[in-house]
């Protein structure tokens, strides 16, 4: 331990992991984000931390199981040309669920059914909000911890790396979540972003590999977009109040 603690190359690859982690945990946030925003405050904090600690315990159970974990990414199934392993079959499984509940979300928003304000969501709904935050933070953290093996060598600059990437997530999370909620817009842009990475996640199965610097200057982009649209809106109405 005090060799790594000591080490300039130690602290490097600490440095560079934990940035790739915490880029990575960027389709966290934004999937938490939007699954949560249908609960009441209390409900979606405590989703949103129950979510949170999900991901970093999955993380480190994977961790924990290096030489299985490395054994997923063995051929199991060839389909014509192209060869599968379990992590490409559930790459494909969790792009095509993400893929499937943004586009329902869209759905229920291009609708803009009335959904009865008075009435509070069932012990139900917040479980199934649960079971899929489950869902995309398996699959998450399987992409996630599978590039760090493939980064570092040492266990304890992997976990250090996970732990300090899932707590800038916890911190960032709630600010992000809370635009969200306040700008009703940015929620069909987030959705568009869990539709583009659950192609990603699905062309990464099939072995075609679009770069994340691509999706990710998109999502930038984006957002940089909506949140002068987010700014011009403010103003106007500011101008507007003056004038009244």
């Amino acid at each position: 331990m005090m060799e790594l603690l000591t080490s300039p190359e130690a602290w490097v690859a600490l440095l560079t992991l934990t940035t790739l982690e915490i880029v990575l945990g960027i389709d966290n946030v934004i999937f938490l984000s939007v699954i949560v925003s249908r609960l009441p405050p209390e409900q979606a904090n405590r989703a949103r931390q129950i979510g949170l600690l999900l991901a970093l315990v999955f993380r480190i159970m994977l961790l924990s199981v290096l030489v299985w974990l490395i054994g997923l990414t063995e051929p199991v199934l060839t389909v014509k040309t192209v060869t599968l392993s379990w992590r490409d079959i559930i790459l494909i499984g969790g792009g095509m669920f993400l893929i499937a509940k943004a586009t329902h979300e869209i759905h229920a928003e291009v609708e803009a059914r009335e959904a009865e304000p008075e009435a509070k969501p069932s012990a139900s709904v917040f479980f199934w909000v649960i079971m899929q935050i489950i869902v995309v933070d398996l699959v998450f953290s399987l992409d996630s911890i599978i590039t760090a093996i493939g980064m570092a060598e040492d266990i304890e600059i992997m976990v250090a790396a996970v732990v300090i990437a899932c707590f800038i997530m916890y911190v960032s999370s709630g600010p992000v979540a809370k635009f969200v909620a306040d700008h009703p817009t940015t929620k069909m842009l987030a959705l568009a972003f869990l539709v583009l990475i659950g192609v990603a996640l699905v062309a990464d199965g099939f072995k075609f590999h679009i770069p994340r610097g691509y999706i990710y200057f998109a999502i930038v982009f984006a957002a940089a977009v909506e949140l002068f649209n987010v700014l011009a809106r403010r103003n106007r109405k500011k101008v507007v109040k003056q004038r009244v």
